[in-house]
């Protein structure tokens, strides 16, 4: 493999395959984290609907958090990409 590296690296497909690998396993990670977040949210408004609107608060927060981070990790492959 330490011999094969430079060669796959003279025509930069494995550049663009790592950036194009990397952009979905972000989007593979966000839509599991938003998922996660929303199910336990449903479920905690199911138990206690006396507190469901900080809840629902706490839940888009923390969805745009994770938003922002996968925006972050895809504009990082894609100027990756644009670079090689």
């Amino acid at each position: 493999m330490a011999v094969a590296s430079p060669v796959f690296g003279q025509d930069g497909s494995t550049v663009s395959f790592s950036s194009a690998f990397g952009a979905g396993l972000v989007l593979i990670g966000a839509g599991l984290g938003i998922g996660k977040i929303g199910a336990s949210a449903v479920e905690s408004m199911a138990r206690q609907p006396e507190v469901a609107n900080n809840i629902q608060t706490a839940m888009i927060i923390a969805a745009a958090l994770i938003e922002g981070a996968t925006f972050f990790a895809l504009a990082v492959c894609w100027f990756g990409y644009a670079t090689a």
